[in-house]
Formats: C-alpha cells, sequence, structure tokens
C-alpha cells in the first residue's frame, strides 16, 4: 500500500511539474523523447521556402540539445546511406508506419 501512494506522489507531481512549462520546455522534452526510438521517422528541415525531408527507415533519430541538432542516417534513392546532421529549431519528426 505503501508503494502505491508513492507512485501517486510521484505521478502527480510529474503531471504538476509538466502542466507549469512553458510550450517551448514541453517541447524540448518531446524531442528528447524521440532520441533514442528505433522506428520509421519522416524527418522535415524546414526554413522560409527551403524544405528538405528524409526518410528513415529502421534507424532512430538522436537529438544533441546542448549543441542543438539532430542525427541520423538516411538512404538515398541507390539505397547508400548517409549521415544528416539538422538544426533542432527548424526540424519536425514524425513517426510514419
Amino acid at each position: 500500500m505503501n508503494m502505491r501512494l508513492i507512485l501517486i506522489a510521484v505521478i502527480a507531481f510529474t503531471v504538476i511539474l509538466l502542466g507549469g512549462c512553458t510550450e517551448e520546455q514541453q517541447n524540448k522534452l518531446g524531442r528528447l523523447g524521440v532520441t533514442w526510438l528505433e522506428g520509421n521517422y519522416k524527418v522535415t528541415f524546414a526554413e522560409g521556402n527551403h524544405l528538405k525531408t528524409w526518410n528513415v527507415i529502421d534507424s532512430k533519430v538522436t537529438s544533441e540539445p546542448q549543441k542543438g541538432y539532430y542525427y541520423f542516417w538516411a538512404r538515398d534513392e541507390e539505397g547508400k546511406k548517409y549521415y544528416v546532421q539538422t538544426p533542432i529549431i527548424r526540424t519536425y519528426i514524425e513517426e510514419i508506419r
């Protein structure tokens, strides 16, 4: 019973803490959640009229928040892997199925 109360207190504290975060802080926390997940992702970098998209298949997108970028391995049309690094601030990540 005591462990249950501790668990409830931890969950309540987390909800209160996240509720007090600004939208930018919540976005930063969301970006960290993507950091080590392996799967299929559509990564899009958008700045002004420039738009570049990569599909990351059966791999992961890693963030380096202190340096301000995401990095990952993508494949070109011939199937060759290449390393990509994009700024976190203008990059959007979507899980694809």
